[in-house]
């Protein structure tokens, strides 16, 4: 059984981690697995927006604790190497989805975390089911609580007092307190999650590719800044780039003759 399945709907892709009876836990299958769906998805120009979200009743209860699945890969696990190894393979699936091209939803459907709760904060927006409940986790677990872009992400969520206390007492939150402290945008129903962030991502579909790209783009630029003239240039660039393609002519057209616009990222 596939640890990750990946759904193609129009210029949707949704990736759903799959270990459904170990609550969809990290181990060495998930996370090749979903290395190798990103950066597929990265790749693939029909694909605009991705949806990440689990399998059962959780979606990601973080490393499995159980095993990580590789001891049998090597003669010797444990040493500093394998395991710096392991970590940056771990963490490196944060930087993809903070990386990708195309904006990634996270359709929280069950317990984040941990690990699982930092791919919810490396998504650019995040739905919850209202059953769904939230840990950093890794300190709980004699970790430290900075780990796979945790300590980067969750403070400019939520901001650095709230994130100090999330991340040093390791608590559980409900998913009204994620959505009251800004982690979630929303909130839905289990029955209605995946319908809830469809409806954002046609929302965005809407809009031209270029632009899309460019906003995610900029906006992690932006935040990433400590200038405000840097960034007020970047966007002037940006504005630029956009203005001469063909997509922005086909937004104007398509409004002012009020039909659907036909978009070709050109």
């Amino acid at each position: 059984m596939p640890a990750v399945l990946v759904e193609r709907d129009g210029e949707i892709t949704t990736l759903t981690l799959n270990r459904p009876d170990a609550l969809n836990a990290l181990n060495a299958d998930l996370v090749g697995e979903l290395t190798t769906a990103l950066d597929a998805v990265d790749q693939d120009p029909g694909c605009r927006i991705v949806i990440l979200t689990g399998a059962g009743r959780a979606f990601c209860a973080g490393l499995d604790l159980n095993g990580y699945g590789d001891d049998d890969s090597a003669a010797d696990r444990r040493g500093v190497i394998p395991m710096l190894e392991r970590q940056q393979d771990i963490a490196g699936l944060a930087r993809r989805l903070h990386g990708l091209r195309q904006p990634v939803i996270a359709a929280v459907n069950g317990p984040a975390a941990g690990g699982g709760l930092a791919l919810v904060c490396a998504s650019d927006i995040r739905i919850g089911s209202t059953s769904s409940v939230y840990a950093v986790g890794f300190i709980r677990a004699g970790f430290s609580a900075c780990d796979i872009g945790v300590s980067w992400l969750l403070p400019r969520l939520v901001g650095t007092g709230r994130a100090h206390e999330l991340m040093l007492t390791g608590r559980k939150f409900t998913a009204v307190e994620a959505e009251r402290y800004g982690l979630l945008v929303d909130l839905a129903e289990p029955e209605e999650l995946l319908e809830r962030a469809h409806s954002t991502a046609h929302a965005i579909l809407a809009n031209p590719p270029l632009s899309v790209e460019l906003t995610k783009v900029g906006m992690w630029a932006a935040v990433e800044s400590d200038s405000f003239s840097a960034t007020v240039e970047f966007e002037n660039r940006q504005q630029m780039i956009t203005a001469m393609t063909e997509d922005r002519g086909e937004a104007t057209a398509a409004f002012l003759e009020k039909r659907a616009p036909k978009y070709r990222r050109r």
